[in-house]
């Protein structure tokens, strides 16, 4: 038997006396070289990159931490090991960092407290523009944002889900941001919010914020972020209006008038001022939360006319100081004439300063309103299309509003009023779906595609461009009928609007992307790599393979938890895989990144298709909806999230969670006036708080049910009071007793059990569960989970952070033709965490372990700083608990498109891409990609884009 060393010891612990096989037994592999055996070791086991540079990299990152966390200090940061007697003769121990998993890492390290950045003005701008950051703009998930553009400023309208993605893409850097203004308060607008402040928050030495405006419901919003958000990194928030309820009030003083304009930002560069818009009065006093809505008016100071000294020379002025004067707004005396020269005199017309509006009129109610308001009238042109006098004239006007209510006679009459501007329609529906927001992202999925179309459907967007025409043939005939009345457009990515200098004033298409076909991606890519055609072809006749060897897989023994080198049987099946059909399970990576959005990898989430049963998703980081519709397109998204059976989340950072209430409130809305239940959300009970604020300022039409409630303890004594008929509220119930009695040690497990040093961030005061509450919640999951086919879902304890959790899956028994009971598959989720024997225990036998890698093996120092794994750590533990497959995920954004991965220990396991669909059927050829996913990548660095990282969206952690 090999040596094992002690941290690989500790993996396999508790070891049952049943099991004590050799877990590794290296045997010989007498089979002749495959194509698979030549791509593997022609190519090498590490890709070549710059290491002082990556280390610079690092270290940087190491300072800047996105989403708190610890700082990777290597040795100086304060590590345990947990030392357990196994047998009476050896050890197994593993290192953690306890300070961060107590929650206490925040003391280590000098308190940050994020400033405003300090700008010197330029009041001569040489270039000013505003521009549409198109969020959304493929997937129709959120509002774009807009931004305002001047040399020493930037000012961005709403931050929809994926704007720090899109940003990153296309090279916007968001540290430049300013000021940043929400037209409504909802998940569709601000979506993006929470990660953006986060990341600013971790740039630099003290971090950077911004100052956030919007209407009284901010302060729901803000209250709700402060769950997981550093108060200091929200301290710049500024709400105006009359707020929605009566015990909220605004910071700012609230106008005479509802619709009187409120100057909001007014320097010698621009004068932003925000004009409210509510639902047309219905006889309701108070409006309700998320139904206010602003008009934001940007001008621009007016610039002075052109010097002309042929004037001055007429008027008896001689070259000199005087000219300078004058240019300046001051009179001066002729020097040869009694007479005094006046700027007007001397000076061409002043051109006024460029005027923009934006514009989010939500209902047909409030375009009612729209109407009335007062203030507006002085931009409105006459009758004919004429400024009156002092009118200030509109140069463009950005309508957030959707088509349907831009097409009504009342908003188009409205339009009328502003003459010759330019309207530029960005609402949802007029979007232009064939353009890929994310380029670089729909590039790699299109090469990806090529190579493996089974693991890597066409991406929905694709589909889009033959699914929508008769929804856009419809929108092109609204917008030809507005066209007629003024001059409008439709949004684009990248869409300018030069604001200086003057002489350009005016659209610019020029930064606008080309629509890339597949057809050119996989042009490109056979010239890059002309092998690619013969792997590609490879590739398919594993599954050809696959279909022809069937009726040869030998199912393994049930009894048999731990296998000796199960790979190397490729003819054995677990049983659960007996005649198994398609359309019982496939797993979607929707997002494989770690820590922030980047341009190749969203951040976590997990979609458990279940077919005609419904679905789960496990994790719900930001953008997890605009994944969804680029894997199933618009319509499919909807259906996906229509059938969800429930949300489960692993803890509370937030690359795990900040897109769920995006996903919640569209669920809410496809549901509306259809019978059905409340969705279920499983998850740490910060979670709980966060989202009980955050339904104050919008119903997310959920359940909550903690993690702790789910453990497999609970669920005993949940059978056990089901079987007595107890609901689990009376005193002297088994559940009852939980709360404050021992047994509460059965549901931490053996990694907090009574005594051990984790145990005392695991029980807080405060931190029991109320059982005799969930009693209900978990009657609706089991019932739940019946509908959906699963026999359990059991969350256990892992180590990471307080209140970090994983998941198991097991699907029911089903029985075959001939009546034969097959066991049902096993999906275990790791969540974030270090090798720890509670993952270990709850993944034996698993079907799929999916398990995070953060970290590439040579990192080992930083994932205990983090309590995250490295890559060949995860492969250990699902060799351990005898995984039959196991995919790896929660990459550090250091590795853009591929991690650094060891091929050595990759027979069963396989490397998890962005849109990745494993379905069940097919997971005995998945580690067989490997090699030709190294291929298509070969020629990739660890760090190409790790620039754009730092410059736009601060720095992975």
């Amino acid at each position: 038997m090999p040596c094992i060393s002690p941290n690989l010891r500790l993996l396999f612990f508790p070891v049952k006396p049943a099991l004590s096989l050799p877990l590794f037994i290296s045997k010989p592999n007498p089979k002749p070289f495959s194509l698979f055996t030549l791509l593997a070791s022609s190519s090498p086991s590490k890709r070549p990159r710059s290491v002082p540079y990556r280390d610079s990299l690092n270290l940087a990152r190491r300072r800047s931490s996105t989403f708190n966390e610890r700082k990777g200090r290597g040795r100086e940061v304060a590590m345990e090991e947990t030392v357990e007697e196994s047998g009476g003769s050896s050890s197994s121990s593993f290192g953690f960092n306890k300070r961060r998993a107590e929650g206490k890492d925040k003391s280590d390290r000098p308190n940050k407290n994020p400033q405003l950045k300090e700008r010197k003005l330029n009041p001569t701008n040489t270039i000013a523009y505003v521009q549409i950051l198109g969020t959304g703009m493929d997937t129709q998930d959120t509002s774009p944002s807009v931004l305002l553009f001047f040399d020493k400023q930037r000012f961005i309208f709403n931050a929809g889900e994926g704007l720090q993605r899109f940003c990153t893409e296309h090279k916007i850097k968001l540290s430049k941001i300013d000021h940043i203004f929400l037209s409504r308060v909802c998940s569709e607008t601000a979506g993006g919010l929470p990660g953006l402040l986060l990341t600013l928050a971790g740039m630099g030495e003290e971090g950077y914020t911004v100052k956030i405006w919007g209407p009284s419901d901010l302060n729901f919003l803000v209250g709700a972020m402060k769950s997981f958000i550093p108060h200091a990194a929200m301290v710049h928030t500024q709400s105006f209006g009359p707020a929605s309820t009566s015990d909220d009030a605004a910071d700012m003083p609230t106008p005479s008038k509802v619709a009187d304009p409120i100057v909001l930002v007014e320097d010698e560069v621009v004068k932003i001022s925000a004009i409210l818009l509510q639902p047309h009065c219905s006889g309701q006093s108070q409006i309700k939360p998320g139904e206010m809505s602003v008009i934001y008016v940007c001008e621009l100071p007016e610039l002075m006319g052109k010097f002309d000294p042929k004037k001055a020379a007429a008027l008896g002025l001689k070259a000199g100081p005087k000219y300078g004067e004058l240019q300046h707004g001051k009179s001066v005396k002729s020097d040869s004439l009694d007479i005094m020269v006046h700027p007007s005199d001397v000076m061409d017309p002043p051109v006024p300063g460029p005027i923009v509006f934006l514009v989010d009129c939500p209902t047909e109610s409030h375009v009612q309103e729209l109407l009335s308001i007062e203030c507006l009238n002085g931009y409105y042109t006459d009758v004919s299309g004429h400024l009156t006098q002092g009118t200030k004239p509109v140069n463009c006007v950005i309508h957030l509003s959707p088509a349907s209510v831009v097409s009504s006679p009342n908003y188009q009459k409205w339009m009328k009023k502003f003459g010759s501007a330019q309207h530029i329609m960005a609402g949802h529906e007029t979007k232009n779906l064939e353009v890929p927001i994310l380029k670089s992202s729909a590039r790699i999925a299109a090469r990806l595609n090529y190579l493996c179309p089974q693991f890597f459907p066409a991406p929905g967007f694709w589909s889009l461009q033959h699914l929508n025409y008769k929804e856009s043939d419809a929108i092109a005939s609204r917008e030809g009928r507005a066209s007629k009345i003024c001059e409008s457009i439709s949004a684009e990515n990248l869409l300018k609007f030069t604001l200086r200098p003057y002489a350009q004033l005016g659209l610019d298409r020029s930064h606008i992307p080309t629509l890339i076909g597949q057809s050119e991606v996989i042009d490109e890519l056979h010239s890059e790599i002309p092998e690619i055609a013969d792997a590609a072809q490879q590739v398919r006749q594993l599954w050809r393979g696959l279909k022809g060897s069937r009726e040869e897989l030998t199912p393994l023994n049930d009894n048999r938890v731990i296998v000796e080198e199960p790979w190397l049987a490729e003819n054995t099946l677990p049983n659960c895989l007996e005649n198994i059909r398609r359309d019982d399970l496939e797993i979607v990576l929707l997002g494989t990144g770690s820590s922030q959005p980047s341009k190749y990898r969203n951040v976590s989430s997990v979609y458990i298709n279940l077919f005609s049963k419904g679905s789960l998703l496990l994790d719900c980081g930001e953008g997890t909806l605009g994944q969804l519709k680029r894997r199933y397109g618009v319509d499919g998204a909807d259906t996906a999230i229509r059938n969800l059976k429930c949300v489960w989340i692993s803890h509370i950072h937030a690359d795990h969670h900040t897109g769920l209430a995006r996903v919640l409130a569209l669920r809410r809305d496809l549901l509306k006036g259809v019978p059905h239940e409340p969705l279920l959300v499983i998850g740490p009970r910060q979670l709980k708080r966060y989202l009980d604020a955050y339904q104050r300022l919008e119903d997310l039409d959920m359940q909550f049910l903690d993690c702790r409630s789910t453990t497999e303890a609970s669920w005993d004594t949940f059978e056990s009071d089901k079987e007595s008929n107890n609901d689990g509220s009376s005193p002297g119930s088994p559940r009852h007793s939980n709360v404050n009695n021992e047994s509460m040690q059965d549901i931490n497990g053996t990694l907090f059990a009574r005594g051990s040093r984790m145990q005392s961030y695991w029980r807080r005061p405060g931190s029991p569960v109320d059982h005799s509450a969930a009693y209900p919640f978990l009657k609706n999951l089991k019932k739940v989970l019946g509908e959906a086919g699963l026999e359990a879902l059991v969350s256990f304890p892992v180590v990471h952070c307080p209140q970090a959790f994983g998941i198991v899956l097991k699907a029911a028994e089903r029985v075959n033709s001939v009546g034969k009971v097959i066991p049902g598959w096993k999906i275990v989720y790791s969540g974030d965490t270090r090798p720890c024997p509670e993952l270990v225990d709850a993944s034996r036998g698993a079907t799929v372990l999916i398990h995070e890698a953060t970290f590439e093996d040579g990192l080992v120092e930083e994932a205990v700083a983090r309590n995250h794994s490295t890559t060949k750590e995860a492969i250990e533990v699902g060799n351990s608990a005898g995984a039959y497959r196991i995919v790896l995920t929660h990459f550090s954004q250091r590795y853009p498109k591929i991690p650094v991965f060891d091929e050595t220990h990759m027979h069963k396991t396989c490397i998890a891409f962005d849109m990745m669909s494993i379905n069940i059927a097919d997971l005995p050829v998945l580690p067989k990609v490997v090699p030709y996913l190294k291929l298509l990548f070969r020629n990739e660095m660890a760090v190409d884009e790790s620039d754009d990282v730092i410059d736009t969206v601060g720095v992975a952690s």
